[in-house]
């Protein structure tokens, strides 16, 4: 198939234009088929079976949410669903026919990204239809089908980060209104010192933590440099980051199998890379043509034996043919070999790293716009958006709850400041905020809440909409706080209204300017502000998010003093180990076991992170009557990951209703994790007179990684290096490119 990225926002016109260009006969969708799941399979069965809405809607809520849930897996799951089938009657024809059905296709609906483009009409291949609802014209085969058809699937992809780099660019051109991405600066000092500190968060195709830690040890200077770590990162060629690393930093010299290949591996050090660098050496040395070449390289990809030791054959005869001696020509095949297994394609790597850099650039020179349109496209991706969102305040940007004077639809820059968009609060469409800001934009600032009401049409908005606005924070800045406002929107609405009659009939003309101004007062009855942990819960309703603060706030101090995990971190996680644990909970899902006892699923949201635990019986009976949602506790429990994957879960084992009840943990050990292919002499030296530097009472142990992979080695250190825990050793020690993480506990 054929894939290219779009911005995500602008997929539809390339659709639209495509469509255009070579005639609506000859483009089409690709059709694929909705399933009966669990949930739509049961809601589905009870509405032909007449079973009242309700009581349907209450039967599928006793089906966990999964998108891979099953009945079969539901019914292990839930005993409430074992009993009511038990009763019989409407409920056992409901189950088994649901489970007949499910897994069927429901459904037609269309491919995310999946396009076909003919050479003629699309009827000569396939069969069409065309979508009553959209009037969209789709091949009703599945893209498995198209090929054995004739034609070919294109991929129209939607990349969020072409978005991302679209939304920053407009926020600077506000300031800089000749700025354009394309003209940035590709050798810029502070884009690349940024990378080679490993703050890659939110670069794309650069932000895992092991890509960190090399990039701090590989320091880049350009966009070469990028590419080939890109090109490296991944199962296989990731052995040869160290040996591309030393070669680039001069700590070990670059050799060349043969002279003449120095112009070609030159800016990989010396070090195989790309796919197209395995098909230029077979050219160079064995005089292929470039067809024969890409034909090797699969050959050797594929690594199969007979055709290996033929194109082994050929490649001798053509190095011979070339004056080479068939030891050097052996020689040079065998190199090429594992290179080839596993080549990365050199312009796939080469537009991801141009993208990464204009990333990069963006977040290094204009952070606050960047950090703004990413909060813009993580709206829909809540763990992703809270992560971003800390890392933003980290680095010192404020953000700002919106405002009704300075907000724009979406995240905007005010000064050096991230303002929230209007359009990003609950029953707020973006229509109305287009509106207010024209409004605005056009006639300046609104002075108080009563000129905003004069001055946009009653038509576009509602109660619903204002009562929205002045809980989310939208007028703070006009002095009057958000009760007193909700106490008087009414009243103020209809004042308005009232005003605005009396000027259509003229009445108000009979008086000079003095006078109306003095009759056009309205006096608001004021009303106690909120508690900030009010205000705070009524924006998280209507943004989805805390934004002036967090009410776990109040608890930072207890959390340096008692928590010791990030359980954004799950790969560091103490499983099997008694932990703390400060918290919010934020759901809470009892759950009947097959012995008919109630535990509860509960998730959790502390400053890091959301995520799962669990309260077996015992424990959920006895603390069930003090647990509720929003509540903010203290837990001990260990993590647990014998689920398998990354479904992790922390078993509670005890709730304090004050955090500071917790216990203070007694930190004894230091966690230090260490990227393998990083760990050179010179490194570890740091590393030991980092530890002996901060003596101290914590014990030192070494997590030894490789890459991404979940296995590793683990080294408890001698007495001699027990070492103190502080702030100050801990950004010493991460200062060192080898460490990719510590903590304490």
């Amino acid at each position: 198939d054929f894939d290219i990225d779009f911005c995500y926002e602008r997929r539809q016109e390339v659709i639209n234009y495509v469509t255009e260009h070579y005639g609506t006969e000859r483009v089409a969708q690709i059709a694929t088929f909705g399933t009966l799941k669990a949930k739509a399979v049961v809601k589905d069965v009870a509405r032909v079976l007449d079973i009242p809405y309700d009581e349907s809607n209450k039967i599928c809520k006793l089906i966990p949410e999964d998108p891979k849930m099953n009945l079969t897996k539901a019914f292990e799951m839930n005993r409430e669903l074992v009993e009511l089938e038990k009763r019989g009657g409407v409920y056992a024809e409901l189950f088994d026919a649901a489970r007949r059905l499910e897994g069927l296709n429901r459904h037609t609906s269309t491919h995310a990204a999946g396009v076909v483009i003919g050479k003629e009409d699309l009827v000569n291949y396939v069969p069409l239809y065309r979508d009553a609802k959209t009037g969209a014209i789709s091949t009703q085969y599945t893209m498995d089908l198209i090929e054995e058809c004739g034609l070919v699937k294109m991929d129209f992809l939607g990349l969020k980060t072409l978005t991302l780099i679209k939304h920053t660019e407009d926020l600077i051109k506000k300031r800089e209104p000749d700025f354009r991405v394309a003209d940035i600066d590709e050798k810029d000092p502070k884009t690349f010192a940024m990378l080679s500190r490993g703050e890659s968060a939110a670069i794309f195709q650069f932000e895992s933590a092991g890509m960190q830690g090399i990039l701090k040890d590989a320091q880049p200077s350009d966009i070469e440099d990028l590419v080939a770590l890109n090109a490296l990162y991944r199962p296989g060629p990731m052995a040869y980051i160290p040996q591309f690393i030393s070669c680039k930093r001069g700590r070990q010299p670059i050799t060349y199998a043969n002279p003449e290949l120095e112009e070609e591996l030159k800016t990989t050090y010396g070090v195989i890379v790309y796919q197209e660098q395995v098909m230029k050496v077979a050219q160079i040395i064995a005089g292929y043509s470039l067809g024969n070449a890409d034909i090797l390289r699969r050959i050797m990809g594929k690594k199969k034996v007979a055709a290996l030791a033929e194109e082994k054959t050929k490649f001798i005869a053509g190095a011979k043919a070339l004056g080479r001696t068939e030891k050097h020509a052996i020689e040079i095949f065998e190199m090429l070999e594992p290179f080839a297994g596993y080549g990365f394609n050199k312009s796939h790597a080469v537009a991801y790293s141009v993208v990464a850099y204009q990333t990069a650039f963006l977040k290094a020179n204009y952070p606050a716009e960047f950090w703004a349109a990413n909060l813009t496209n993580e709206m829909n991706s809540p763990d992703k958006f809270a992560e971003y969102l800390q890392v933003a305040k980290d680095q010192g940007l404020e953000i700002m709850p919106p405002s009704i004077n300075y907000s724009d639809k979406h995240f905007s820059v005010v000064g050096d400041k991230i303002v929230y968009g209007l359009a990003g609060i609950k029953n707020v469409g973006e229509g109305v905020v287009e509106l207010f800001v024209a409004e605005r934009e056009k006639n300046g600032p609104y002075k108080d809440f009563l000129d905003f009401l004069t001055r946009i049409d009653s038509r576009s908005s509602n109660a619903k909409l204002l009562e929205s606005l002045i809980k989310a924070g939208a007028f703070d800045t006009m002095g009057v706080n958000r009760p007193t406002l909700l106490a008087n929107v009414a009243e103020a609405v209809t004042y308005v209204q009232k005003r605005r009659e009396e000027r259509s009939f003229g009445q108000i003309s009979l008086f000079d300017e003095e006078i109306e101004a003095q009759m056009d007062t309205f006096t608001m009855k004021e009303v106690e502000d909120w508690a900030i942990n009010e205000k705070l819960e009524t924006e998280k309703a209507l943004l989805g998010f805390y934004i002036s603060g967090h009410p776990m706030d109040v608890y930072k101090k207890a959390i340096k003093e008692r928590v010791t995990v990030n359980t954004a971190k799950q790969e560091d996680l103490p499983f099997g180990r008694q932990t703390n644990v400060i918290a919010m909970v934020s759901t809470i899902r009892p759950y009947s076991t097959k012995k008919g006892d109630v535990m509860a699923f509960l998730q959790l949201t502390d400053l890091n992170s959301t995520f799962d635990a669990t309260l077996f019986p015992k424990t959920f009976t006895q603390f069930k009557e003090v647990l509720h949602v929003d509540g903010i506790y203290g837990f001990t429990g260990n993590f647990d990951n014998s689920r398998g994957g990354d479904k992790v879960s922390f078993l509670i084992e005890s709730i304090f209703t004050n955090p500071e009840d917790l216990a203070p943990m007694a930190v004894t050990k230091c966690h230090i994790v260490l990227e393998k292919s990083f760990c050179k002499p010179e490194k570890m030296t740091m590393l030991r007179d980092s530890c002996l530097t901060w003596e101290g009472s914590c014990k030192v142990e070494l997590i030894i990684r490789e890459g991404e992979a979940s296995a590793k080695d683990i080294i408890a250190c001698g007495e001699e290096f027990k070492v103190r825990y502080c702030d100050d050793f801990e950004k010493e020690v991460l200062d060192n490119s080898a460490v990719i993480d510590i903590w304490f506990d």
